[in-house]
């Protein structure tokens, strides 16, 4: 299907996604949302309960103000505002912001595989990555994670939809039918991508932001699905 197995000729552009998909990212929001679940403690909602709201309230934060730790923190606050129906304490700001702690400085943990398969790919293949969020906070993974070499270029944006994938096709000059994005997220990498005239490859992660879920379609001829990034090497 790809026209750019090992064995043939063709060289084809392949766009990374960043986060959950080179490295490890939502799970420690995960984990920060479960010590808050917690915390919170509400006496009458349950845990599901809560994370619905919290879920509304970071998707109504993702559109008026982007992505990154600084908006997951505003947006714990307000969960908590809404459930109590009071503007938080300041003790109550610095619990939160204990809380989320972790996620200041984290090291870039990569996933399996990652830095040998993009050795071999970067032999046969034009690299880009392509990663969305708060711009200082995604250029200290970038300069962490000691992958910067592989790609001819790496690009910070706000969102990523078709005009944004659009965008990269003319500012790299590849033509989309022979360019692959591959990533964790059906709602940011695989279905704008695909709108836009590109392939796409999904790697799920099982700890993939929810907001960042969509249906694909199975019977999509464009889409690859792997279980593992290290067989990527099987199709490219």
């Amino acid at each position: 299907m790809c026209g750019a197995g090992r064995g043939g000729s063709m060289r084809s552009v392949l766009v990374f996604d960043a986060d959950d998909t080179l490295w490890e990212n939502n799970v420690l929001f995960e984990r920060v949302i479960e010590d808050f679940l917690t915390w919170l403690d509400h006496p009458t909602l349950d845990r599901a309960q809560i994370r619905a709201v919290l879920d509304d309230v970071e998707r109504a934060n993702a559109v008026a103000h982007g992505y990154g730790s600084k908006i997951f923190l505003r947006s714990l606050g307000e969960c908590l505002e809404k459930l109590r129906e009071r503007p938080a304490t300041e003790r109550e700001r610095v619990e939160i912001d204990q809380l989320a702690a972790a996620l200041v400085g984290h090291q870039v943990e990569l996933m399996p595989g990652v830095a040998e398969t993009l050795d071999d790919l970067a032999t046969r293949h034009e690299l880009l990555l392509l990663t969305k969020g708060e711009r200082e906070e995604q250029q200290r993974k970038l300069d962490a994670c000691g992958l910067l070499h592989h790609f001819r270029a790496a690009h910070i944006v706000p969102e990523k939809n078709v005009d944004t994938y659009r965008w990269l096709a003319r500012e790299h000059a590849f033509d989309p039918a022979v360019a692959w994005m591959i990533g964790n997220s059906p709602r940011s990498d695989i279905l704008p991508a695909r709108a836009a005239g590109m392939n796409a490859v999904f790697i799920p992660n099982e700890n993939t932001w929810v907001l960042e879920h969509e249906e694909l379609d199975p019977s999509d001829p464009g889409v690859i699905r792997l279980a593992a990034f290290p067989d990527l090497t099987r199709h490219f």
